[in-house]
């Protein structure tokens, strides 16, 4: 139970600036994460990292001196927003690139994207490495569909000491990419984690059991059993490491570094008690054990779990995982201390501009923040239902999430329309807002669909239609890009799909009826999701758990559209 805290909404941001204020000589606060408060070399690449908060060391911990440049922080198992990795990432830039790495989640991959996009648009060249290390996510046939657990480190840690030894943005690519294809792990949990606020805990382990493979967000294992003795804990995790040995690596005499992470309430002695039995197993197997770390490295608030990684070292990889670093919550070796950076050197001005718009527009933008506030509404009313459903086989904050965003875009919605903003402004605005707010993926996704709908609408033209099903089918079409989600992967792709086309079937219809008809055809699309399994995400790992049950973000948009009906009708 996370039992210190002031106001719930609040508490990333309140951990995120006292954790600055703990190690002002490390680090700075910058708007979206954290930065190196001493200065870099001029022209070496900056390593911004990020993520959902809950998770320290990771993200922000693991930033200073031979390690991150920066680090993206998003709301409590929520992604950084697009807006956020930018503004970090701006702030870390030292003029010779920047690379992007983080965990294999849905909403980083979409937010840390498009960041990149924007950020090789003003002339900062930009790559992005996600880590793949937890062996229990997928199989390795499909290692590009693995998630990133405990191995973020050692792909951050040699990353960063490419770039503290003026390695280009390519060549500092490359070594972590090899990194992350080296870096093995697999995780236990016996119990779940409780976010600030909450009357329980994500989930439950019953009593006297262990989840295996279970995911740092609460994403449930792959099976259960009764939980053994340290030792044999031991030997659990060791035997699935060493299941898979890195292509090209020998196992005999090969050099390695171990991490035993523990998740947040396993305390030390008792991973000290499993690591022990740890390193008899890999020394017996015939490995060399090089700097091994003890600890929590990438937590989950108090989730109760270990996990055990693996890195496989060669000559090129263990003198970058040797080399001194000096962060908040990772130090090793004797680092000569940097110039201080001055506050003012990182500062961006952020000016949003309300360009000119036609009198009918500014009228259609008014009808859309009738729309947001009926919207805000049906999120507010079903905020535990989408969570429910969501937790069947994903981590169950999608409703939190959704209302997070929901509210952020109604807020800049208001402000833009007060301002005089058209339709398309209007919609821009609540959609960064949403992004910035929720992060994840359903943050992203939200971001996409209104931007999309709003490109369409424009600044001068009052709605029709056609406008509205060209604005659904682009929104569609984007979602697919940046998502990578296509139809049947049991996403709200399932829903955004036919509901485009019913629109597309009835552009000769006044607005009102055929709004009608395709959120009928939304609301028998999400229902139907409940046969399908998951392709794509969190839930597809857990994928026969879902059977039977809809998916959450193809629940809560089939109840928006259909909410806001009134609100086309009137815009008719």
């Amino acid at each position: 139970m996370t039992k210190l805290f002031n106001d719930p909404s609040e508490f990333s941001e309140e951990a995120r600036l006292g954790l600055v204020a703990a190690n002002p000589d490390i680090l700075m606060a910058v708007p979206g994460g954290v930065v190196r408060r001493t200065r870099s070399r001029p022209g070496s690449v900056a390593v911004v990292i990020g993520g959902g908060s809950g998770h320290y060391p990771a993200f922000a911990g693991l930033v200073g001196q031979g390690l991150a440049h920066g680090a993206a922080m998003g709301n409590l198992f929520a992604s950084p927003s697009a807006q956020q990795v930018y503004s970090v990432a701006k702030a870390a830039d030292n003029g010779g690139g920047v690379l992007l790495c983080f965990g294999n989640y849905a909403g980083d991959v979409l937010h840390f994207g498009q960041a990149r996009e924007r950020l090789i648009k003003e002339g900062i060249p930009c790559e992005i490495v996600t880590v793949t290390d937890d062996i229990s996510s997928a199989s390795l046939a499909e290692m590009e569909k693995r998630r990133g657990i405990a191995g973020d480190l050692t792909v951050f840690k040699v990353a960063s000491a490419a770039a503290e030894a003026g390695k280009s943005l390519q060549d500092v690519m490359a070594v972590a990419r090899e990194a992350n294809r080296r870096t093995r792990s697999f995780g236990v949990a016996f119990d779940g984690c409780t976010l600030p606020g909450a009357d329980d805990a994500l989930f439950h382990v019953p009593a006297g059991r262990m989840a295996l493979g279970l995911g740092i967000h609460g994403e449930p294992g792959i099976s259960e059993q009764d939980v053994p003795s340290a030792d044999d804990l031991a030997g659990l995790l060791v035997e699935q490491v060493l299941s898979e040995v890195p292509e090209g690596v020998s196992r005999e005499g090969s050099r390695v570094v171990v991490l035993l992470n523990g998740l947040g309430t396993v305390k030390y002695e008792e991973l000290f008690v499993v690591y022990r039995r740890v390193d008899e197993l890999l020394r017996a197997a015939g490995l060399v054990i090089v700097e091994p770390d003890v600890g929590e490295l990438v937590t989950s608030l108090d989730m109760a779990g270990v996990s055990l990684t693996l890195f496989w070292l060669d000559d090129a990889m263990e003198p970058l995982w040797r080399a001194p670093a000096h962060a908040p919550a990772y130090r090793r070796g004797n680092i000569v201390p940097a110039e201080a950076l001055d506050p003012t050197e990182t500062a961006q001005a952020i000016t949003r501009n309300v360009p000119e718009a036609s009198d009918i527009s500014r009228q259609l933008g008014e009808r859309i923040v009738e729309a947001f506030e009926i919207l805000v509404a049906t999120v507010d009313d079903n905020v535990d239902e989408f969570g429910r459903i969501d937790a069947v086989a994903g981590d169950g904050d999608h409703g939190i999430g959704m209302q997070r965003g929901c509210h952020a875009g109604l807020d800049a919605a208001r402000e833009a329309s007060a301002q005089g903003a058209g339709a398309q402004t209007v919609l821009e605005f609540a959609a960064d807002a949403w992004a910035d707010r929720a992060g994840g993926t359903s943050g992203a996704i939200w971001s996409v669909i209104l931007s999309s709908i709003g490109d369409v609408l424009g600044n001068e033209h009052a709605s029709s239609t056609k406008q509205l099903a060209k604005g659904a089918t682009a929104a569609l079409e984007n979602v697919m890009k940046f998502g990578k989600a296509e139809p049947g992967d049991k996403t709200l792709v399932d829903v955004l799909g036919p509901f485009a086309e019913g629109l597309r079937e009835t552009m000769d219809q006044e607005a009102a009826s055929a709004w009608q008809y395709a959120a009928t055809r939304a609301t028998q699309a999400a229902d139907a999701t409940s046969e399908m399994l998951p392709q794509v995400g969190r839930a597809r790992p857990l994928a026969e758990k879902s059977l039977g049950t809809p998916d959450a973000g193809a629940v809560s948009l089939a109840m928006i559209i259909e909410a806001i009906t009134p609100v086309i009708k009137r815009c008719g």
